[in-house]
């Protein structure tokens, strides 16, 4: 990074392949553009929504970007077991990653090569998803107060439904991926009813969806969104209505509903004309009290598969807080590296974020972008949809999804 900064690599070309479409990859070029400019490399950014089909084909095909975003860390973990992936630690020493990440990302980041573990690539940024979000005005004039534990959580939406309306609004509608959304829930409560190293093994098919842990969690979730007097529609709305619609009831005036539960991304989806005063989120809260409030993440993770001192000097630069600071403050990502500037974040909101993520005693990435796409994107998502819309029961629906594995 220092020689790249110096100008040693003027005129050279990074190529780089990943998910960002749209919004997403304006960001993503605007947070790249000093760097550029400074040090004369040009980061060459082709994005494609159709990232997770075309990868293997490049990769496997001989045309492999210098460096890929991988959204799903589970997609990667295929490259990375067939040797095709640079080993991060060939240039970066633990000393410095240390310095540059927290314990929690750098195991996240370490996964099986050929001949051993490698360091798989290097966190560019992230998205909080274990929070609730609410209307603060409309909350405070009512009297409302932040759950902590699970059974406040189920009282106050007790309380909202006796004062006459559905605390939570709640949609899983996705198009093809249609049922994400219930993954994440079923993530959240996993972490908050068993142990880390349960939710690992269920992660890599070592814990069953059959299992009365798994099968524990769904219940749980159950008890809110089958709850006819919690959800604004009831439950035969739950598979219809859009996750990017589902939040806009909380933000009417007077509210329709509550409570949205959704990652912090969701804020690009707010109503417009909404201002800093008008949201704030609390932490999914604690259900058994000894595994405290955990932090489900989601997040991307940037590896290299050509191996030039351009692209060292890139991938380096992807792991420094300056790498994401005009995306931090356009707003709609935390920092997973350390030394992003808490004045960086663009609202109260966003920052708390940061804090959460900084102090949880326990982070984990998302289950099913861990898991092989078969189950993760496949019969985890259609067989939590089956059980939502009532086409499944319970136990045919964990069952469905466990022979994703297969």
């Amino acid at each position: 990074l220092e020689q790249a900064m110096n100008g040693d690599f003027k005129g050279k070309k990074v190529t780089m392949f990943g998910p960002f479409a749209d919004a997403d990859e304006v960001k993503f070029n605007e947070s790249i553009k000093a760097f550029e400019e400074k040090t004369g490399i040009d980061i060459a950014y082709e994005g494609s929504k159709e990232f997770e089909a075309t990868i293997a084909v490049r990769v496997n095909g001989g045309n492999a970007p210098d460096i890929a975003d991988f959204p799903q860390p589970g997609l990667l973990k295929g490259f990375v077991k067939d040797g095709k992936v640079v080993d991060v630690k060939s240039f970066l020493s633990d000393e410095y990653l240390n310095k540059q990440y927290a314990q929690s990302w750098l195991d996240m980041g370490t996964m099986a090569g050929p001949n051993g573990d490698i360091m798989a690539g290097v966190w560019a940024r992230s998205s909080v998803k274990s929070l609730v979000w609410y209307n603060k005005k409309a909350f405070e004039e009512a009297g409302y107060t932040i759950p902590k534990t699970w059974d406040e959580l189920k009282k106050l939406s007790d309380q909202i439904a006796a004062d006459g309306d559905p605390a939570w609004s709640i949609g899983i509608e996705s198009g093809t991926a249609t049922g994400w959304v219930a993954t994440d829930w079923m993530e959240d409560i996993m972490l908050r009813t068993t142990t880390p190293e349960n939710y690992d093994k269920w992660v890599n098919g070592e814990l069953k969806f059959t299992d009365p842990i798994v099968k524990n969690a769904a219940e749980k979730m159950s008890e809110i969104w089958f709850n006819e007097d919690y959800v604004y529609g009831g439950r035969k709305s739950i598979a219809t209505t859009s996750f990017g619609d589902a939040v806009k009831p909380v933000y009417e005036n007077p509210p329709k509903a509550w409570l949205h539960r959704q990652a912090g991304f969701i804020t690009s989806f707010f109503p417009e004309g909404l201002t800093p005063e008008d949201f704030d989120w609390f932490p999914l809260p604690a259900i058994d009290e000894q595994y405290g409030t955990p932090a489900l993440i989601s997040g991307d993770i940037y590896a290299m598969f050509n191996d030039r001192p351009e692209v060292r000097a890139v991938m380096e630069f992807f792991t420094t807080a300056d790498s994401l600071k005009t995306w931090i403050q356009s707003g709609g990502v935390t920092a997973p590296m350390n030394g992003a500037d808490p004045s960086w974040y663009a609202n109260e909101a966003e920052r708390k974020m940061a804090d959460f993520l900084g102090t949880a005693t326990t982070i984990r990435f998302d289950g099913s972008d861990l898991m092989p796409g078969s189950v993760g994107a496949g019969t985890f998502w259609k067989g939590m949809t089956d059980y939502v819309s009532g086409a499944a029961d319970l136990d045919t629906a964990l069952s469905e999804i466990q022979a994703g594995w297969k």
